[in-house]
């Protein structure tokens, strides 16, 4: 049996982690009071969202303990399983390293590693992939290698509300948090290279919502072998006019649509949403 192993970067939270036949190993979120959460376990998203906008300082973040990889691997291991990794990117965190030195520590050669070389929607969309491949009877290999294709068509785009996030949390220069920042302006963000990346302006939230739209034309489209992913931080209506564009104007499968969780909403900030999506020139 194949396992598949993520970490909740992906924002796959315990009930649909268990629908889709995979595990999910929880990041730290740390409050100014010392509290540690674990991403996804401790706080519902929105319980989590409550909390951050009361806080003076930044919450941090941070990547799982190897132990918690070690135990997993040794269990897939002593049943005879094979295990397929997919983390976030490692531009943007060391969980992908942990779990590798985590692999070397147990001496376990039942083991691929895939950098999603993405995050948040982007990553889970990569995980719900090789779920697909799973079940179509792929081997762990041929599972590792179409998963390397298909992130190179793999896009992430999302609408900030406030680059201040990003920015205390390091995850954007601060001269490009500012400029993004000004006169009102609904700045872009996307991943490019591993990394978080401006990818336009809008002014207000309508404008915000065209530039989206925009982005996926010139990012190629939305292929329909995998279903797009749109997600929200602070209320499901944030991504309504997302799912109404791609039904409606592109003709596209509705979309899924999840909250992104407590790691990603660190940096992203309160009233974020965004869309994640393979584009046409996938091919499995």
């Amino acid at each position: 049996m194949i396992r598949i192993l993520t970490d909740s970067a992906s924002d796959i939270l315990p009930a649909e982690a268990e629908q889709l036949g995979v595990t999910v190993i929880p990041l730290n979120v740390t409050l100014e009071d010392g509290t540690v959460l674990r991403d996804g376990i401790d706080k519902t998203p929105s319980e989590y969202y409550a909390l951050l906008k009361e806080c003076h300082k930044l919450p941090t973040t941070s990547q799982p303990s190897p132990e918690l990889f070690e135990r997993f691997y040794q269990d897939a291991a002593a049943a005879g399983d094979e295990v397929l990794g997919i983390f976030l990117s490692h531009e943007l965190s060391g969980t992908w390293q942990c779990a590798r030195l985590a692999a070397d520590l147990v001496n376990v050669d039942n083991v691929l590693f895939v950098d999603s070389a993405n995050v948040c929607l982007g990553e889970g969309l990569l995980v719900r992939l090789a779920v697909q491949l799973r079940a179509a009877g792929r081997t762990l290999v041929q599972i590792a290698t179409d998963l390397e294709h298909a992130k190179e068509h793999l896009h992430l785009v999302a609408a900030i509300d406030d680059l201040k996030y990003l920015r205390k949390g390091g995850r954007l220069p601060a001269a490009v948090a500012v400029a993004g920042g000004m006169l009102g302006i609904k700045p872009l963000i996307t991943i490019k290279e591993g990394k978080v990346a401006m990818a336009g302006k809008a002014r207000g939230l309508p404008g915000a919502y065209v530039a989206l739209f925009k982005k996926v034309e010139e990012l190629g489209g939305i292929s329909a072998a995998v279903p797009a992913l749109a997600g929200y931080t602070l209320s499901a209506r944030e991504v309504q006019p997302i799912q109404t564009y791609l039904q409606d104007n592109l003709q596209c499968a509705e979309p899924l649509v999840r909250q992104i969780g407590c790691v990603i909403g660190t940096h992203a900030g309160p009233g974020a949403f965004g869309l994640a999506f393979f584009d046409q020139g996938l091919e499995l």
